[in-house]
């Protein structure tokens, strides 16, 4: 029992400040945040790492569709510029959190994520369109 006292007390530090991670993760943003973020910034790139068939169902407004999975990602993004602000989404968050944490390690800086991918933006109500926008 003093064991494990004793390992809970030196956990405890890393317990509050360490499981926050990298920096980078509180880049994670709600559908109204992320929203607010990309109007207040134009030189932003949103960029969806969904498949092309889900982007042309329906996705952000002025964004780019990279497919994640796809062949083509790692050169795609080295089209993009590392200064600008890259606001990353897919369906519920799972490919974007991978794609972003991939930007980050090529030397994007400002990295955004919706938490919760285009479902939650879709449940605030926020703005899709339709079609295809590949660069």
């Amino acid at each position: 029992m003093k064991r494990l006292a004793r390992s809970l007390y030196l956990l405890f530090p890393f317990l509050i400040t360490g499981c926050a991670g990298s920096p980078e993760q509180g880049n994670s943003l709600d559908a109204g945040s992320f929203n607010e973020k990309i109007n207040a910034d134009t030189s932003a790139v949103v960029l969806d790492v969904r498949t092309s068939k889900e982007f042309a169902e329906g996705h952000l407004p002025k964004s780019i569709n990279y497919d994640w999975n796809g062949n083509n990602f790692q050169s795609q993004i080295k089209t993009l510029d590392k200064s600008k602000p890259i606001f990353v989404y897919c369906l519920s968050g799972g490919r974007s959190a991978k794609a972003a944490e991939d930007l980050r390690s090529q030397g994007f800086k400002n990295v955004y994520e919706l938490k919760g991918g285009i479902m939650q933006w879709q449940r605030a109500n926020l703005p899709m369109e339709n079609g295809s926008s590949t660069r």
